[in-house]
């Protein structure tokens, strides 16, 4: 059974920082890419960040380029989403994914999804 585990979510300051985790279990994901995504209730779901699990490339939506930085343990089978300079539209319940359509934007193709994790920004 496929698990996709998200943590670390909290209420933060504009422009304080937190880690976000997602903890994989219950396949092997070498071939798959990880994503982050972010949704505002009322709104879509919004690509954040994505990296290959196996390495090799990243890509992040342009606004938080430069604040964000996806990254992931193998050894833990865990990806992880530093966000630093946290703005107040940052605030959202943020969405861990695994999917084989490569470093997608595109919720669709990501197979896997966690359960979420809320931020709130202050201001």
């Amino acid at each position: 059974q496929v698990q996709l585990v998200e943590s670390g979510g909290g209420l933060v300051q504009a422009g304080g920082s937190l880690r976000l985790s997602c903890a994989a279990s219950g396949r092997t994901f070498s071939t798959y890419a990880m994503g982050w995504f972010r949704q505002v209730p009322g709104k879509e779901r919004e690509f954040v960040a994505a990296l290959y699990w196996s390495g090799g490339g990243a890509r992040y939506t342009d606004s938080v380029k430069g604040r964000f930085t996806i990254s992931r343990d193998n050894a833990k089978n865990t990806v992880y989403l530093q966000m630093n300079s946290l703005k107040p539209e940052d605030t959202a319940d943020y969405y861990c994914a695994a999917g084989t359509y490569g470093l997608s934007s595109y919720s669709h193709q990501y197979s896997y999804w966690g359960q979420g994790t809320q931020v709130t920004v202050s201001s």
